[in-house]
């Protein structure tokens, strides 16, 4: 009876939505609703905690966790990370967001401070020593706002 009455709780605390059904049956086979949706997180960061809980053994089809991978993604998204602004960040910003080395979030640094700030992506990739790769991958992620200026 507590069971069915907590399933009846948590199914009214999440949105409607298509998987909405799925999401209550498999995620509340080891515990409780709550625990499932309490992180907010990007379709990478449900893709993984799917995953996990198919390591530790929640039982489903895979056509049924993709679309729990959906509706968790749709319904409890992360927060939109803000842009990093190439010219103020700090070196740790640039390892973080970047994945850069250490060597080469110094190197931007010191070609920022020697050379002025960055107008565009293709000015960063050209500091010697880093991985442009890197860069253009996560271009989107970055902004080039120069001090006192938007």
């Amino acid at each position: 009876m507590a069971l069915l009455l907590a399933a009846r709780v948590a199914q009214a605390q999440l949105p409607d939505g298509p998987g909405k059904e799925e999401t209550l049956r498999l995620c509340s086979q080891c515990h409780e609703l709550e625990r499932s949706v309490a992180p907010r997180q990007d379709r990478e960061g449900w893709q993984g905690t799917v995953e996990k809980m198919v390591r530790l053994g929640a039982k489903g089809s895979d056509k049924e966790f993709a679309v729990v991978i959906d509706y968790l993604a749709t319904s409890f998204p992360g927060e939109t990370i803000p842009k990093l602004n190439v010219n103020a960040a700090k070196a740790i910003e640039f390892e973080s967001r970047l994945s850069l080395k250490r060597s080469e979030a110094a190197a931007v640094i010191a070609y920022r401070e020697k050379h002025g700030s960055f107008k565009s992506v293709e000015d960063l990739k050209k500091v010697p020593g880093i991985d442009a790769a890197k860069v253009e991958a996560k271009k989107d992620r970055l902004t080039f706002e120069i001090s006192g200026a938007k």
